[in-house]
């Protein structure tokens, strides 16, 4: 078997510290299983000359990191890649800041990690490339006369190619990602935007259903949902939800129904909107007050970016309007935490909250919705109101699917999620745990790997672009009771 290399711009260096990142969650299993490299920026950002890669190895798995230059910094992760890639990816143009200079900064900083990727590479190594701030990685490999069979994944949203086209210097930067083998997307939307893209706007003739030509070689796509360790995680939240930690938030809550939230504060994520339909349940649905409490956790990200600053302020005042409005001296509506919490931890608040809100206005796939789903007590259920335009969407149909820019029908969905019978509880949880099983983590990562070492990604069509994947399983018309009920935990 060959070595695995993985590339990414952060790495989930070993340290001891409990993480609930998505990424780190992802790849993790997949390198523990084969052994190999996970080399990335270490996360640390040097004054003068960063000096050599560092490397921690540990359960057959070397962790090489590189620091980044200040100018190196500012231009690639907080400039082009964070303030252009990101909100344009996340069909936002409206706050993309394209500077010459970042986009300069980008492709630097790039090469900077090819020329230090290629101390580390044997001829047969896999290369697997993690999402958007390395897009021309492969090209500059290739540059330099590597033929390694290398992978990309986007782990965020691809646009259609009307909106990719609005990106400065597309054309430089997205035809880059032929240079990969195979280039792997949470959802059918996603790459078929990207394929439509590459026959569009760079006029790629098609190599079978899912590749395309480019110069002398074929590019593959396909469509890889990203899994978590179901089972794995089920039996996390059975053991947490008795620690020491969820009992004393659940005693501080006095019995009332618990709704969580749990997200990275960043604009994609649609937290200002929820508050608001959560402002708008609280007067829709008046008999509800007391009785259920909202917890919103989201650690803080990207905090030397001003629109995260503003962010911060405008969810920070949303959720003291609505405290100051329907709060009493004996219940706060809603609590809102700006701290991180170990995975033991928030398997534990899963398990133990009625309903969660995992509403973003776009993401990729947004792992919070399926690990509340594995979290989950099946004799007992809680409900899961998830956004249409998250990539979990496609997958768990059977939560209550919701149009995070109507806060109208977001807080009727949530009275119906605390109001909704035990029954249909569980028949909606059943549905949904039964597609989580089918597309484990374990499965995520042996697919796409299998692919791109096998060369012949068409020999699975579940997973090309334009295949039914992961269609939303509907349950039926089950209309729910305007009042809390006997159901209500």
């Amino acid at each position: 078997m060959a070595r695995l290399i993985v590339v990414s711009n952060r790495v989930g260096v070993p340290d001891g510290n409990a993480r609930a990142g998505g990424l780190e969650v992802s790849i993790r299993p997949a390198l523990k299983k084969r052994g190999g490299v996970w080399f990335g920026w270490s996360g640390k950002v040097a004054d003068g000359d960063p000096g050599p890669a560092n490397t921690i190895i540990q359960d057959n798995v070397s962790y090489v990191t590189v620091d980044l230059k200040r100018d190196d910094y500012e231009e690639f992760y907080n400039g082009f890649a964070n303030r252009v890639l990101w909100p344009i990816l996340h069909y936002r143009l409206d706050l993309a800041e394209f500077t010459r200079r970042d986009l300069s900064g980008y492709f630097r900083v790039n090469n900077v990690f090819a020329d230090n990727l290629e101390k580390l590479l044997r001829p047969d190594d896999v290369i697997w490339v993690h999402d958007y701030h390395l897009m021309p990685l492969a090209k500059t490999l290739r540059d330099h006369g590597r033929r390694n069979r290398i992978g990309f994944f986007l782990h965020i949203p691809c646009p259609p190619p009307e909106i990719l086209a609005a990106l400065p210097n597309h054309e430089r930067l997205v035809p880059a990602l032929c240079q990969y083998d195979l280039v792997g997307f949470q959802t059918e939307i996603d790459a078929n935007n990207f394929s439509r893209y590459l026959a569009d706007e760079v006029g790629l003739k098609r190599d079978g259903a899912d590749g395309f030509i480019y110069d002398d070689r074929v590019v593959r796509v396909g469509v890889f949902p990203v899994g978590v360790e179901t089972e794995a995680f089920s039996r996390l939240a059975r053991r947490a939800v008795g620690s020491a930690f969820v009992s004393e938030v659940l005693a501080s809550m006095v019995g009332r129904a618990m709704i969580i939230g749990v997200d990275r504060l960043d604009y994609s994520k649609g937290i200002p909107e929820r508050m608001a339909a959560f402002e708008r349940f609280l007067n829709g649905f008046p008999d509800w007050r007391g009785l259920v409490t909202y917890l919103q956790i989201t650690p803080r990200s990207r905090t030397d970016i001003a629109e995260y600053a503003d962010l911060g302020r405008i969810v920070g005042e949303a959720a003291g309007r609505i405290n100051g409005q329907f709060g009493e001296a004996s219940w706060t509506p809603l609590r809102y935490i700006n701290k991180a919490h170990s995975r033991t931890a928030l398997a534990g608040l899963y398990r133990s909250a009625r309903v969660a809100l995992v509403t973003p206005l776009r993401d990729g796939m947004n792992l919070v919705a399926k690990e509340y789903i594995a979290a989950q007590d099946p004799d007992n259920p809680g409900v899961l109101v998830l956004s249409r335009f998250a990539g979990a969407a496609r997958e768990c149909g059977a939560a209550v699917l919701v149009n995070p820019y109507d806060p109208e029908g977001v807080a009727i969905a949530i009275n119906r999620a605390l109001s909704m019978p035990l029954e249909e509880r569980r028949m909606r949880h059943a549905a949904n745990f039964r597609v989580l099983v089918e597309n484990d983590l374990r499965h995520w990562a042996e697919r796409f790997l299998s692919l791109i070492e096998d060369g012949d990604p068409a020999n699975d069509a579940s997973l090309v672009a334009g295949a039914p994947v992961g269609r939303p399983r509907r349950i039926g018309n089950v209309e729910a009771p305007m009042r809390p009920s006997a159901a209500s935990r």
